[in-house]
């Protein structure tokens, strides 16, 4: 199975309801790497990388959200360069 890496915008209330934790412990539990930053914005940044089919799961799962979210926009860029993550964190 092929590795990708995708960075994800989403907008909506994203913010203020759990959602760097939610992705944070979607993204381990489904053993993929990288990162998930709230921006200035009200938006959320999350870059992932892993296994295209465990992707597909995480992106599934992502744009329901934690249960007080509302995901209205998901914007995904695909890269085919990789990154050298260790492990998946929530930056500030």
């Amino acid at each position: 199975m092929a590795i990708r890496r995708k960075r994800l915008l989403l907008s909506g209330r994203v913010q203020g309801v759990g959602f760097r934790y939610f992705a944070y412990r979607l993204a381990r539990e489904l053993g993929l790497r990288g990162w998930v930053r709230n921006l200035r914005d009200g938006n959320v940044e999350i870059e992932v990388q892993g296994e295209e089919e465990l992707l597909d799961q995480f992106l599934m799962e992502i744009k329901s959200g934690p249960q007080l979210a509302i995901v209205e926009d998901i914007s995904i860029n695909s890269f085919e360069d990789l990154e050298n993550y260790e492990g998946f964190n929530i930056e500030s």
